[in-house]
């Protein structure tokens, strides 16, 4: 494969070689306008962790910010660990979706996610909850930071 065509995106929700994963078409950030890729799979369930500790990981649509958030609260967080240690196609940049980015995936790439359980975020709702995604029916919801949801890394870079 050429560097042109790996700079060429798929259909979203097609696998994107070379890049990661799945495409989950265009987002804004921060940065600018970003490619967003979801991890081919899930890496497991995990909790949230830090029960009963509010954090600044409130972040609704920058997963990135808030998993680096979470991770710089070493040992505390097992679902961002989780997130951020994943690598594919030689990328370490992935991290712990935010809600929006979550929704996103449910909006755009439905099919790529299951529907048997609940996908957690790296967006914390108050000290006891975080918000979760369940792709069944597009629900955003809290569930307690204790509890273990799917996980499914995402990274993105600039368009």
């Amino acid at each position: 494969m050429n560097a042109q065509q790996q700079l060429t995106p798929p259909a979203i929700g097609e696998v994107w070689p070379g890049q990661g994963g799945i495409y989950g078409g265009l987002r804004q950030y921060p940065e600018g306008m970003c490619h967003v890729i979801f991890a081919t799979e899930d890496v497991g369930r995990h909790a949230y962790g830090d029960y009963g500790v509010s954090t600044e990981a409130t972040s609704r649509t920058d997963g990135r910010a808030n998993t680096a958030i979470l991770i710089a609260r070493t040992g505390k967080h097992p679902a961002a660990i989780a997130a951020a240690a994943h690598t594919a196609d030689g990328h370490a940049d992935f991290y712990l979706p935010a809600i929006g980015e979550l929704h996103h995936g449910w909006q755009y790439a439905p099919d790529s996610f299951s529907e048997e359980w609940y996908y957690l975020s790296s967006t914390q709702y108050s000290a006891n909850l975080a918000y979760f995604m369940d792709f069944e029916i597009g629900w955003l919801l809290t569930y307690v930071k204790s509890l273990e949801r799917l996980v499914r890394p995402v990274r993105r870079f600039l368009q």
